[in-house]
Protein backbone atom coordinates (compact mmCIF):
# COMPACT_ATOMS: atom_id res chain seq x y z
CA UNK A 1 0.00 0.00 0.00
CA UNK A 2 2.58 2.65 0.80
CA UNK A 3 4.20 2.28 -3.00
CA UNK A 4 0.36 3.09 -4.08
CA UNK A 5 0.94 6.44 -1.96
CA UNK A 6 4.57 7.22 -2.90
CA UNK A 7 3.53 6.89 -6.54
CA UNK A 8 0.30 9.20 -5.88
CA UNK A 9 2.94 11.45 -4.19
CA UNK A 10 5.17 11.01 -7.35
CA UNK A 11 2.67 12.19 -9.65
CA UNK A 12 1.72 15.34 -7.96
CA UNK A 13 5.31 16.46 -7.53
CA UNK A 14 6.22 15.59 -11.19
CA UNK A 15 3.00 16.91 -12.76
CA UNK A 16 1.41 18.92 -9.47
CA UNK A 17 -1.92 20.36 -9.89
CA UNK A 18 -2.76 24.40 -9.70
CA UNK A 19 0.83 24.92 -10.30
CA UNK A 20 1.10 28.47 -11.96
CA UNK A 21 0.41 32.57 -11.24
CA UNK A 22 -2.44 34.76 -10.97
CA UNK A 23 -2.16 37.89 -12.35
CA UNK A 24 -3.79 40.04 -9.63
CA UNK A 25 -4.16 37.27 -6.63
CA UNK A 26 -6.34 38.41 -3.70
CA UNK A 27 -4.27 37.19 -1.22
CA UNK A 28 -0.26 35.64 -1.49
CA UNK A 29 2.92 34.18 0.73
CA UNK A 30 6.05 32.68 -0.11
CA UNK A 31 6.62 30.15 2.23
CA UNK A 32 10.49 28.91 2.50
CA UNK A 33 11.70 26.37 5.05
CA UNK A 34 15.25 27.16 5.80
CA UNK A 35 15.92 23.30 6.97
CA UNK A 36 15.91 22.32 3.42
CA UNK A 37 15.33 25.00 0.92
CA UNK A 38 11.73 24.16 -0.04
CA UNK A 39 9.94 26.98 -1.24
CA UNK A 40 6.12 27.48 -1.94
CA UNK A 41 4.05 30.77 -3.15
CA UNK A 42 0.67 30.50 -2.98
CA UNK A 43 -1.48 32.92 -4.59
CA UNK A 44 -5.68 33.09 -3.87
CA UNK A 45 -8.31 34.84 -6.23
CA UNK A 46 -11.41 35.31 -3.40
CA UNK A 47 -14.74 36.43 -4.68
CA UNK A 48 -17.23 38.29 -3.01
CA UNK A 49 -18.81 35.59 -0.86
CA UNK A 50 -15.42 34.56 -0.05
CA UNK A 51 -15.13 31.70 -1.49
CA UNK A 52 -11.54 30.71 -3.22
CA UNK A 53 -12.47 31.33 -6.88
CA UNK A 54 -8.80 30.34 -7.62
CA UNK A 55 -5.72 29.07 -6.16
CA UNK A 56 -1.75 27.80 -7.35
CA UNK A 57 1.22 28.00 -6.63
CA UNK A 58 4.64 27.63 -7.21
CA UNK A 59 7.98 26.33 -5.60
CA UNK A 60 10.30 24.08 -5.59
CA UNK A 61 11.51 21.52 -3.22
CA UNK A 62 10.84 17.86 -2.22
CA UNK A 63 8.60 15.87 -3.75
CA UNK A 64 6.31 15.80 -0.18
CA UNK A 65 6.62 19.55 -0.46
CA UNK A 66 5.30 20.28 -3.71
CA UNK A 67 2.44 17.26 -3.33
CA UNK A 68 1.17 18.51 -0.43
CA UNK A 69 0.97 21.84 -2.18
CA UNK A 70 -0.94 20.35 -5.21
CA UNK A 71 -3.25 18.31 -3.22
CA UNK A 72 -4.06 21.12 -0.62
CA UNK A 73 -4.98 23.55 -3.43
CA UNK A 74 -7.14 20.85 -4.61
CA UNK A 75 -8.77 20.36 -1.50
CA UNK A 76 -8.89 24.70 -1.44
CA UNK A 77 -10.22 25.27 -4.33
CA UNK A 78 -13.72 26.53 -4.89
CA UNK A 79 -14.58 26.29 -1.01
CA UNK A 80 -15.50 28.88 1.72
CA UNK A 81 -13.00 30.57 3.29
CA UNK A 82 -14.75 29.84 6.68
CA UNK A 83 -14.51 26.10 5.22
CA UNK A 84 -11.05 26.35 4.42
CA UNK A 85 -10.12 27.40 7.62
CA UNK A 86 -10.86 24.06 9.34
CA UNK A 87 -8.55 22.89 7.36
CA UNK A 88 -5.63 21.13 10.13
CA UNK A 89 -2.24 19.55 10.18
CA UNK A 90 -3.94 16.10 10.62
CA UNK A 91 -6.14 16.81 7.19
CA UNK A 92 -2.80 17.55 5.18
CA UNK A 93 -0.68 14.33 6.33
CA UNK A 94 -3.87 12.58 5.97
CA UNK A 95 -3.94 13.78 2.22
CA UNK A 96 -0.32 12.71 1.49
CA UNK A 97 -1.29 8.76 2.85
CA UNK A 98 2.47 8.15 4.25
CA UNK A 99 4.06 8.07 7.68
CA UNK A 100 5.89 11.51 7.64
CA UNK A 101 9.03 11.19 9.87
CA UNK A 102 9.47 14.20 12.09
CA UNK A 103 12.09 15.87 9.99
CA UNK A 104 9.72 15.67 7.02
CA UNK A 105 6.66 17.01 8.61
CA UNK A 106 8.14 20.76 7.96
CA UNK A 107 8.32 19.59 4.06
CA UNK A 108 4.62 18.27 4.47
CA UNK A 109 2.84 21.55 6.75
CA UNK A 110 4.85 23.99 4.64
CA UNK A 111 1.51 24.65 2.03
CA UNK A 112 -0.44 24.77 5.11
CA UNK A 113 1.61 27.02 6.62
CA UNK A 114 1.58 29.26 3.26
CA UNK A 115 -1.98 28.80 2.87
CA UNK A 116 -2.72 30.12 6.72
CA UNK A 117 -0.12 32.94 6.29
CA UNK A 118 -1.85 34.28 2.89
CA UNK A 119 -5.11 34.33 4.53
CA UNK A 120 -4.11 35.95 7.78
CA UNK A 121 -6.33 38.63 9.10
CA UNK A 122 -9.21 36.78 6.64
CA UNK A 123 -9.59 33.86 8.40
CA UNK A 124 -9.55 32.79 11.97
CA UNK A 125 -7.93 29.11 11.50
CA UNK A 126 -8.34 26.40 13.64
CA UNK A 127 -6.18 25.92 16.82
CA UNK A 128 -3.59 23.19 15.88
CA UNK A 129 -0.11 24.18 14.47
CA UNK A 130 3.13 23.10 13.26
CA UNK A 131 4.62 22.51 16.65
CA UNK A 132 1.57 20.54 18.33
CA UNK A 133 2.03 18.02 14.89
CA UNK A 134 5.73 17.63 15.47
CA UNK A 135 4.51 16.63 19.02
CA UNK A 136 1.81 14.02 17.88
Amino acid sequence: MDDLYRDYILEHYREPHNFGTLEHPDATFEGYNPLCGDRITMMLGIDEQDTVREVVFTGRGCAISQASASLLTDRVKGRPLAEVATIGWQDVLDELGIEISPARLKCALLSLDTLRRALAGRVEWAADTESEAAGA
